[in-house]
């Protein structure tokens, strides 16, 4: 078992393992279940990802606030155009990081990979590396393990809730897992991961939570986007040699103190930020009138 990124590395390291077996044969230990067993629960996430994914941009995906919705084919028909200027990769992710938002917007089924807010993020940067690097299934479902391995550090030594810590705990946890992840997907190390990981988390911190009309679409479903991007370019520094001067347990430890500190109004309310604009404020009254009612503070 691990409680660290430093011992996560260690026990992958001093055993000859992937991070992703690692993770395996923790939920073995902690379950009491069948290798058989966890394998087949994670490949059905992958599966509703997948799904989510596949809908996003082949469908007419609407939220019922018409917030959001649309934009991840946008992004798709602006790939075939070939006049894209980040490259097919990576706005192949930041698309299909949307899609899945955009079905989480609209009531669809989506895995929250932390959270529902953040669904976009590892699923996203997965779908979109799947054409360069050609993974089969097996290393797909082991891309999740891997992500899991360090949300599962995050939530138990920090916070992966945006009332509690800010987008930065949501998004900001999600590129950061979707990075680790990715690095051992292309071949990285153990201690590749971990660099990927405090590289993507350590240009997140500090980012505020603040859904307009308290509905987890604006500015969520383009943040999944941005986050999916910065996932794969943590990703290559990591495995360029590039690494955090600053340890990602120490990275973790800060995102969760600079949560502590960030005032309420910039943690879910939807009282600051870019829901206290004056067009944030006017959307909400277009959509719930007057006064918002308080289920429309959606907890991600």
């Amino acid at each position: 078992m691990f409680r660290s990124v430093e011992e996560l590395v260690k026990l992958a390291d001093e055993s000859h393992l992937s991070i992703s077996e690692v993770m395996i044969q923790s939920e073995m230990e902690t379950t009491g279940k069948s290798r058989e067993e966890i394998f087949l629960r994670m490949a059905g996430n992958l599966d509703i990802m997948e799904k989510a994914v596949e809908r996003g941009i082949h469908e007419n995906v609407r939220s019922h606030s018409g917030l959001t919705g649309g934009d991840a084919r946008l992004l798709q028909d602006y790939l075939a155009s070939g006049k894209s200027l980040s490259g097919d990769v990576l706005l192949d992710a930041v698309s299909k990081a949307m899609a899945t938002n955009e079905v989480n917007a609209a009531m669809g089924t989506i895995c929250a990979t932390p959270t529902a807010g953040s669904a976009g993020v590892v699923p996203g940067t997965l779908f979109g590396l799947r054409q360069r690097l050609n993974p089969n299934r097996e290393q797909m479902v082991r891309y999740l393990f891997t992500a899991g391995a360090f949300g599962f550090v995050i939530a138990n030594n920090a916070s992966i809730s945006g009332a509690a810590g800010g987008c930065q705990a949501e998004v900001g946890s999600a590129t950061g897992m979707a990075a680790a992840a990715a690095v051992e997907l292309a071949g990285g190390t153990p201690d590749q991961s971990a660099h990927a990981m405090a590289i993507a988390l350590g240009n997140m911190l500090g980012l505020i939570c603040d859904p307009v009309a308290g509905l987890v679409e604006v500015p969520c479903v383009k943040r999944n986007a941005i986050g999916a991007s910065s996932a794969i370019v943590a990703a290559d520094m990591a495995l360029a040699g590039i690494k955090s001067k600053i340890p990602c347990d120490e990275v973790i430890d800060a995102m969760y103190r600079v949560g502590r500190m960030m005032p309420g109004a910039l943690k879910e309310t939807a009282q600051g930020g870019l829901a206290d604009t004056p067009t944030g404020r006017a959307l909400k009254k277009k959509i719930f009138g007057s006064a918002a009612p308080s289920s429309a503070l959606n907890n991600p």
